[in-house]
């Protein structure tokens, strides 16, 4: 009898002990696995490296409204990251138009012509939908002036495009900076609405 009792009571000591490890390694793993799940997703949300080494990131918004709203970062070597914006791209078009009128303005109908093809995202995070490198090689005499390669433009400028048609299906703002670009009409109403985003974003 003695015998039975110290074996029972000895398996519910040991059951114990073997069920407090298991429920221990559960939470081990569960932390473990969302430490890497962030540094996984840190990773992952790097949409695009240009050639020049800078990191085009994108991480989760805060619109409740819109479930797959996303903000645009970008990283070059040695500096902190910034987030672009409508005016600094629409001033960087501007002088790579004072250098190449022509050539700025087929870029800008390159743009416009992706901005035809872009559709909401539907997933986080979003993927580029219209870039290709080999877009870039046409436009390479515009990297001598100003501070972005036209590389870094076409893929910032689509990322804010698929952004906003995510935010606001409709909204044709983005679309409408570069369509007056360039204009005698259009450049006065360009400024007045790329200072507008600039002000509403701040």
């Amino acid at each position: 009898m003695k015998s039975f009792i110290s074996t029972s009571s000895f398996m519910k000591f040991w059951s114990k002990r073997i069920l407090a490890l298991i429920v221990a390694l559960y939470y081990y793993l569960k932390s473990s696995y969302q430490i890497w799940r962030v540094k996984h997703l840190q990773v992952d949300d790097c949409i695009y490296t240009t050639e020049k080494g800078i990191r085009i990131n994108v991480y989760p918004g805060k619109k409740k409204e819109s479930p797959h709203d996303f903000k645009v970062k970008f990283q070059e070597p040695g500096k902190k990251e910034r987030t672009p914006a409508h005016v600094h791209i629409i001033v960087e078009m501007y002088v790579k138009h004072a250098h190449n009128p022509n050539l700025t303005l087929k870029l800008k109908e390159h743009i416009l012509q992706m901005m035809q093809q872009i559709r909401p995202a539907n997933s986080f995070p979003p993927h580029l939908q219209f870039f290709k490198p080999q877009h870039v090689d046409p436009f390479r005499e515009l990297d001598r002036v100003g501070e972005f390669t036209v590389e870094f433009l076409l893929v910032v400028i689509e990322l804010l495009a698929i952004q906003e048609k995510t935010n606001y299906p409709q909204g044709l703002l983005t679309e409408s900076l570069y369509r007056d670009f360039g204009t005698r009409i259009g450049s006065r109403s360009s400024r007045k609405q790329f200072l507008g985003v600039r002000s509403s974003a701040s």
